[in-house]
């Protein structure tokens, strides 16, 4: 038999317990110990239960440079929630082709619901483009669109080519020539799949930047030039050049004098968008919080204002119709990457 002290006992005093008592005395005391553990931790997990997201600033990784438009938009919309739900979102610029970069790091972050990616139609292309170290579809999870817009075929404002129409004449006496911004572009993709849709008479050509093809087109060098309005918008005002049709399925807000291909017979639709994505795996509350923000934000009036004054329409998604987009998109431009003979780079 052991001795044990005695609660009550006058200091130094023992009394001797039998095995039985003994055990009984332990299995009292661990349980004692057992409780006071389990109430120590409600008492810590009780603040993590009832956090709510998100509790710490919000990272928007771009995979384009300062000033573009994918840029602009963010900004703004990381601006509108910022002031509205008091969240600090962090939008870091990660150029580089492809997207790599920026996919990359938004991959090597925690998975934890605040760090996002903007994806566009270009990431679509990427697919088919490039060897990427990840695949869109399966390593990110959707959120929702920000902005949906289209491209425009302008002409040197003196010239004779004033319409689709008169662009497929004109093809039938000559070789005309398309100019668009470097190969693989949106707009190169998009002068691709014009030429092979309408089975144009036509040389497609890239230039470095958007002021070259335009010095091109004014020149007389390029016949017809695929831009976004944003990025030739102070040439139009200008009175230069002219914009003749325009990509989307339906006329923009922006140019609503300016119709579409599909107006002119052809079975053509370019319709750009930028989007927001996260890693694979981050919390389902974070992609729905998220969701619900960049919805609500995207419809306040001044917000869509400014997205229409850059040539663009602000409108949010679920993450199924923009999952469901890219994947639609992936397909598309790799049957047109393929057609027009671009090597993987």
């Amino acid at each position: 038999m052991g001795t044990l002290p005695i609660l009550g006992e006058p200091q130094g005093r023992t009394r001797t317990l039998r095995p039985a008592r003994r055990a009984r005395w332990f299995d009292a005391a661990r349980g004692l110990a057992g409780g006071v553990a389990l109430l120590a931790g409600l008492l810590v997990a009780a603040p993590a239960a009832n956090a709510k997201y998100p509790e710490q600033p919000i990272r928007f990784i771009i995979p384009f440079g300062p000033g573009g438009l994918a840029d602009i938009s963010m900004r703004l919309v990381a601006q509108k929630m910022g002031e509205r739900y008091g969240e600090k979102i962090i939008v870091e610029n990660r150029p580089g082709a492809g997207g790599i970069v920026a996919g990359t790091a938004t991959l090597n972050a925690a998975h934890d619901g605040y760090t996002f990616i903007a994806f566009s139609n270009g990431t679509a292309i990427s697919k088919s483009l490039f060897k990427l170290p990840y695949d869109p579809v399966q390593d990110f999870t959707p959120v929702s669109t920000v902005a949906y817009f289209d491209l425009i075929l302008v002409t040197k404002a003196k010239g004779a080519l004033h319409s689709v129409a008169d662009v497929l004449a004109e093809a039938k006496k000559r070789p005309i020539v398309l100019g668009t911004i470097n190969p693989g572009s949106t707009q190169n993709l998009s002068a691709e799949l014009f030429k092979s849709t309408s089975r144009l008479n036509a040389s497609v050509i890239p230039f470095k930047t958007t002021s070259d093809v335009v010095s091109a087109l004014i020149r007389g060098d390029v016949d017809v030039a695929f831009e976004s309005y944003a990025a030739v918008k102070g040439i139009v005002d200008s009175g230069q050049i002219v914009p003749i049709a325009a990509t989307g399925t339906q006329r923009s807000a922006w140019l609503p004098q300016v119709p579409t291909v599909r107006e002119s017979g052809l079975d053509y639709d370019v319709t750009g968008w930028n989007a927001i994505f996260a890693a694979k795996g981050v919390p389902e509350e974070a992609v729905k919080v998220m969701n619900t923000q960049l919805n609500e934000v995207l419809q306040m009036p001044d917000v869509k204002q400014r997205f229409r004054d850059l040539g663009t329409e602000a409108k949010g998604s679920t993450p199924d119709e923009i999952g469901a987009t890219l994947r639609g998109d992936i397909d598309k431009w790799a049957k047109v990457i393929q057609q027009a003979g671009i090597q993987r780079q």
